[in-house]
């Protein structure tokens, strides 16, 4: 395995192109796809990074459509930005980091739309002690991830763009447009950065911040958008849930044996909670103060594991679990109680099989 950078060491948890070095570095060995000025390595590598390739060792990392994470990746070869949008909890986030780590070898160009709130943290900003002493310079200058970005040629990720306010979407409108960024400060050539080859902005937004700020028509026109679901069908989160906990678990230094037959009750009731609808077809409650996304799943289980680690025998047991579904699933919705209450009457009820009965039978601890 490839060393770890002195940076990310005692880290809690390291970016794509940590955790998968030795993936990407084998993926640009076998490269013979043709690569877009500025990347790493082809597009059709970076699928494969993103979506796993059996033949190569790849592992799969997202599961979603082949067809929307090629459109994705296309995309971001061309002069327009993309926009990821979708309901929380569905690794859109997650998603454009493996795209950022395979494309550009970092994904740690990142700005936080409900944190920036003026031009210098979209932008730049200056040291104050080179600047009282030299005045304007570069030396001075404090690029954002934005800037550094351009400079650098690598993919800047835009978390949460919605949250960010009109005023600098405009101003990250001209960015998109032109890939030329001036600082009036600074004389001469100095004072224009020009995005060098490479440079482009992967962006997210949740559904539900579409109000918090309009995005302007014309900043809309300048990305594609690509919305993305939950995952469908429960075997694939199964196979999500059950590899992540494993990671989570093995970077917390605990040995748990992990059921499956406990991850499936999980994942099934999150996946019926979220949609509305048993897996048979049945309506059920939809919980209204939690998005029971497939990571809150994978924090549920590896939370579970914990529980079992130091306080059980090492085994995590369905009274385990139970705990911290309902810690999960109830938040701050009065109602949801009820409708937690009303699922398990209407579908954990009818099971057949020991776990479900197991469940079912620990219903108490959803009290009134």
């Amino acid at each position: 395995m490839a060393e770890r950078p002195q940076s990310t060491r005692g880290a809690q948890r390291d970016p794509a192109e940590v955790s998968y070095a030795d993936e990407l570095n084998r993926l640009i060995e076998q490269d013979r796809g043709p690569v877009p000025p500025g990347w790493r390595m082809s597009p059709r590598a970076v699928e494969a990074f993103v979506l796993g390739d059996e033949s190569l060792g790849i592992e799969r990392k997202f599961v979603a459509d082949r067809a929307i994470v090629r459109r994705i990746v296309v995309s971001l070869c061309t002069d327009r930005g993309c926009l990821l949008v979708g309901e929380p909890g569905t690794a859109k986030s997650w998603l454009s980091e493996l795209i950022a780590a395979a494309a550009s070898g970092s994904s740690t160009l990142t700005l936080q739309g409900g944190a920036v709130n003026q031009v210098g943290q979209l932008l730049y900003s200056w040291n104050e002690a080179i600047l009282r002493s030299e005045g304007p310079c570069i030396k001075a200058l404090v690029p954002s991830p934005l800037l550094r970005g351009m400079m650098e040629g690598r993919l800047v990720r835009f978390e949460e763009i919605a949250r960010c306010p009109q005023g600098l979407q405009d101003a990250l409108l001209s960015v998109l447009s032109d890939r030329v960024v001036v600082i009036p400060e600074l004389d001469g050539d100095e004072g224009v950065v020009f995005a060098r080859e490479g440079f482009n902005v992967l962006a997210t937004s949740n559904s539900v911040d579409e109000g918090v700020h309009v995005m302007s028509a014309a900043l809309k026109r300048r990305m594609d958008f690509e919305e993305i679901r939950p995952i469908r069908r429960v075997e694939d989160e199964m196979e999500v849930v059950l590899r992540e906990v494993q990671k989570h678990n093995l970077k917390a230094g605990i040995t748990v044996e992990v059921d499956k037959r406990v991850i499936e009750v999980l994942v099934t009731m999150f996946h019926e909670l979220r949609n509305g609808q048993s897996v048979d077809g049945r309506s059920t409650d939809r919980l209204a103060g939690s998005a029971l996304s497939t990571a809150e799943a994978v924090s549920v289980a590896h939370a579970a594991s914990l529980n079992a680690w130091y306080f059980g025998g090492g085994t995590i047991t369905m009274e385990h679990l139970m705990h911290h579904i309902v810690g999960s699933a109830l938040k701050d919705q009065p109602d949801d109680r009820r409708r937690l209450r009303h699922y398990f009457e209407t579908a954990v009820s009818p099971r057949e099989g020991e776990n479900w009965r197991e469940a079912w039978s620990l219903r108490s601890l959803i009290q009134e």
